[in-house]
């Protein structure tokens, strides 16, 4: 089965064979998911995870025969074919490791963003199978950053992004926001689908990027089977379809392993309303009872904890059971926002979403220059050094003018 291949020589088991593939994904979910755990409906769980036998889990998979995980992966009666070899099972191997303690959030997860998933991969013509490409990509995170600036539950580039009609300015980022986010990466599969013919090369087109497909292809004397072309893939490339494929047979199979996930409560009952004018946090935290931490993580495509409503087409997520209280006091929302912007315009506190690295995030702070200040000043007052600031703002003097922005963090 393997030797057909040729991907791996044979007699090497799943367990000598994770790589330094493997490991890079490990690593890029263990960071998505390192930074998962800062948000507003996760943070408090942390606690419970560890609670599964991850030495016992692996142990009982090594024991398992080919032939039964390759059953369990064609029961699973999916469009895009899940092929089994020593690459997939290698991944199916480390998947089970780093999920077996994980498992409690990303089923809760699964139960929050598949309904939506399913009904916009189906309204597009795309497999339901895809919506696990999303743990691979970012950890089901919406606020993922990766170390190349590719963003959101579906890591979407700047580029891309703009191509498939997400906003990307300085206070919305929509490669963050889940529904539009899902829209976009449901068009751009369809696209490479059309493209290529095939979901897998389709699959590892939105990786790499079609260029690199189409390079790989004729490097291979104009084979168009994934498996076939695999040597001559980018080296993320060629893990990412084993990684789709093991994220989709231990999300369907984790029982089997002796993984058994708690509930972690999630906003499963959440709704939209859509936005008249603009919104400041503070005034739904005051009128609503939503409080601003609760909104950053139900709205992750906001920047700041203000929504330029006035300028365009916005919505804002609320939980369920808080719809009708933000409808009630709506115009106080609005009056009070407006209000504040009348009589002081806020200087914007813009949150920094650095790539994930399993650390929290800091932000991105700025000063408005008062008359008579100087860089030592705000230097002082921000516990920072002028060289920090001049580096910060590109500065090559110390010149600096009343009602100038300074970055200060």
């Amino acid at each position: 089965m393997f030797a057909v291949l040729g991907l791996l020589t044979s007699g090497v088991t799943a367990q000598n064979a994770e790589t330094a593939e493997t490991a890079v994904m490990t690593a890029r979910f263990n960071a998505s998911y390192d930074s998962l755990m800062h948000s507003f409906y996760l943070k408090n769980h942390s606690v419970r995870t560890g609670n599964h036998d991850a030495t016992v889990s692996i142990a009982d998979f090594d024991q398992i025969p080919d032939s039964v995980i390759e059953g369990r992966l064609k029961r699973l009666h999916t469009v895009i074919n899940m092929s089994y070899n020593e690459a997939v099972r290698a991944y199916i191997r480390t998947y089970l490791k780093i999920m077996s303690n994980r498992l409690d959030v990303m089923t809760s997860l699964c139960e929050m963003y598949h309904p939506m998933f399913e009904e916009t991969l189906a309204a597009y013509g795309v497999p339901e199978e895809l919506k696990y490409l999303a743990i691979v990509e970012s950890a089901m995170n919406p606020q993922a950053t990766s170390r190349v600036g590719a963003a959101g539950l579906w890591q979407f580039m700047y580029h891309t992004g703009k191509v498939y009609d997400l906003e990307v300015n300085s206070l919305v980022d929509q490669r963050r926001d889940p529904y539009a986010s899902t829209v976009a990466a449901a068009r751009y599969l369809k696209d490479l689908h059309r493209i290529f013919g095939d979901w897998i090369l389709a699959i590892a087109a939105y990786n790499c990027g079609p260029g690199n497909i189409n390079k790989a292809i004729a490097r291979s004397g104009g084979k168009t089977d994934y498996w076939a072309i695999y040597p001559n893939l980018p080296r993320e490339t060629r893990g990412y379809i084993p990684a789709f494929i093991a994220a989709t047979y231990v999300m369907n199979y984790y029982p089997e392993h002796g993984i058994k996930p708690h509930k972690i409560e999630l906003p499963t009952r959440s709704d939209t309303v859509m936005l008249r004018k603009d919104v400041m946090y503070c005034y739904v935290e005051q009128f609503a009872g939503v409080s601003a931490e609760e909104l950053r993580t139900l709205n992750p495509q906001y920047k700041t904890d203000f929504v330029p409503a006035s300028t365009g087409s916005y919505h804002l997520a609320l939980p369920a059971d808080k719809i009708h209280t933000f409808i009630d006091n709506e115009d106080s929302i609005y009056a009070n926002t407006q209000d504040s912007l009348q009589r002081k315009p806020v200087t914007v506190i813009e949150k920094e979403v650095k790539p994930s690295s399993g650390k929290g995030g800091g932000s991105t702070v700025y000063h408005k220059v008062k008359q008579g200040e100087t860089l030592s000043k705000i230097a002082a007052k921000y516990g920072t050094s002028v060289a920090q600031l001049k580096k910060r703002n590109g500065l090559k003097g110390d010149k600096i003018r009343a009602g100038q922005r300074i970055r200060v963090r």
